[in-house]
């Protein structure tokens, strides 16, 4: 238990006392590194550019400078590295609104993620998608979506279009453990299973949704279990280890090339801020927190490449330093990029140009 809530990433385990064993880090260092020096730094390097961009980011909108919503992914960014490092080139991604993250692993330039942040017109989504909404085709995000569990049947609708083209390629679907309870989620598998798509279905299980425990709002609370009611191949990851998410999606991605079908995979993963930046996150403890911070997957990947000689403190520091200017480089880019200009409100609305019922 940790602040009151049973375990989400270890059941039955106590986060605290595994730290105060030793073993948490430890344990990750140890489970088997299995993956080259360069795996490893990759995963540093990404998941560093996660969290600093997002620390950045909360402080920009403590400042007022990045305004509306803005959904933080800290805590969370192994559930993205892994995928990445496990997939192919022109593999699609489609998410919810904690979107940023994804873009930045995927190779978006960090520049035009922190523009649309400013809705600037040089953002990836040219300043009209914001925080919540934002895409890049070139690099095969299929953007983050508003609407909860919205992105669920897009998923499997893009991952048919995959099947339909022969392509070879798959779509990984994310979503929160909140999105489970919406209808459109099990009209996807159904169909998704029916048709044998290439698509990975992922629960980000959180915890908290946008505020309240799972054990609160879902009588299955082992999430990963309501695809097996599809015939489903489902299991649970644990979302804080880069390791376990890119085995785990390697295995699906492999079935889904063979056209086998898809796989629900539950990430049991933590996120360290509230579901937005309005939210105190009241409804858990500090203690809990604290729990969880230990077992950071970006401290565990640091933690196996200096024990394992990999590289030295040095050169992570360098590592670092580039991120932190990369950050900063980004922010100036975004502050000194024009706003998008008013006649920008008719484009992109239509996919035919001169569409003839936008304007009065």
């Amino acid at each position: 238990m940790t602040g009151g809530q049973p375990d989400p990433v270890l059941p039955g385990t106590d986060a605290a006392a595994l730290a105060a064993s030793g073993t948490d880090l430890s344990k990750q260092a140890n489970a088997g590194t299995n993956f080259p020096k360069e795996t490893y730094l990759q995963w540093y390097e990404q998941m560093q550019l996660m969290r600093k961009f997002e620390d950045k980011a909360g402080q920009l909108y403590g400042q007022q400078k990045i305004k509306g919503f803005c959904h933080l992914y800290i805590g969370q960014e192994a559930c993205v590295a892994g995928v990445v490092s496990a997939l192919e080139k022109g593999d699609k991604y489609i998410t919810a609104y904690r979107d940023h993250a994804h873009p930045l692993a995927l190779g978006t330039s960090p520049n035009a993620v922190m523009a649309e942040l400013f809705a600037k017109a040089t953002g990836c989504s040219k300043g009209k998608g914001g925080s919540m909404h934002m895409f890049d085709k070139e690099v095969g995000f299929m953007g983050g979506h508003g609407i909860v569990g919205g992105q669920v049947p897009m998923g499997a609708g893009i991952a048919f279009a995959e099947k339909y083209n022969k392509t070879g390629k798959l779509c990984i679907c994310y979503m929160g453990d909140g999105a489970v309870r919406q209808g459109a989620l099990h009209e996807a598998f159904n169909m998704a299973m029916l048709w044998k798509l290439p698509v990975i279905f992922v629960i980000e299980n959180n915890g908290y949704a946008m505020g309240t425990s799972v054990q609160r709002t879902s009588n299955v609370t082992d999430l990963y279990k309501l695809g097996l009611s599809y015939d489903m191949p489902s299991e649970p990851v644990n979302g804080m280890r880069v390791e376990d998410v890119h085995e785990a999606v390697a295995r699906a991605a492999e079935r889904a090339r063979a056209g086998e079908g898809p796989t629900l995979l539950e990430f049991k993963t933590y996120r360290y801020k509230g579901h937005s930046m309005s939210d105190p996150a009241k409804y858990r403890t500090k203690e809990e927190l604290e729990d969880y911070r230990l077992r950071d997957a970006i401290e565990g990947v640091r933690h196996t490449i200096l024990t394992q000689n990999m590289a030295t403190e040095a050169d992570l520091e360098a590592i670092d330093e580039k991120i932190k200017a990369q950050v900063q480089e980004s922010v100036d880019f975004a502050e000194t990029s024009p706003f998008p200009t008013p006649d920008e409100l008719y484009k992109d609305v239509y996919v035919q140009a001169d569409y003839p019922y936008i304007h009065d």
